[in-house]
């Protein structure tokens, strides 16, 4: 647990922000930027914990999406041409690296480099 966490605080607060707390504190040791202060059009590395992870068929290329969170915001990692990549699952941390576009309205980072945690 965070150690800028009082007990009061940790008594009190929801699973989900103590989860975000943790995972802040955990990303601030990764060298990486975080999520909130990322721009589109730079290259950044990001760190964090996959959420979610979605396969679409598509008629020319299938595309795996990965939504990595830091505890502050989150990012879609998108990979072309893939279906499945091993590794990359809910709950797995890693980082990645890559110029920051938009998916869908969203941020993300078109097939980044990545380091499993």
């Amino acid at each position: 647990m965070g150690k800028g966490l009082s007990l009061r605080h940790r008594l009190t607060a929801s699973t989900q922000r103590l989860d975000a707390a943790e995972l802040q504190s955990d990303v601030e040791k990764m060298p990486c930027t975080k999520m909130r202060d990322i721009h589109p059009g730079s290259t950044a590395v990001v760190g964090g914990r996959v959420r979610a992870v979605r396969f679409t068929p598509t008629a020319n290329v299938p595309v795996l999406e990965a939504e990595l969170y830091d505890g502050t915001d989150v990012i879609s990692l998108v990979w072309l041409g893939r279906r499945r990549i091993a590794g990359i699952e809910p709950g797995r941390k890693l980082l990645a690296r890559g110029r920051v576009g938009d998916y869908g309205g969203h941020r993300a980072i078109y097939n980044p480099w990545y380091e499993l945690k």
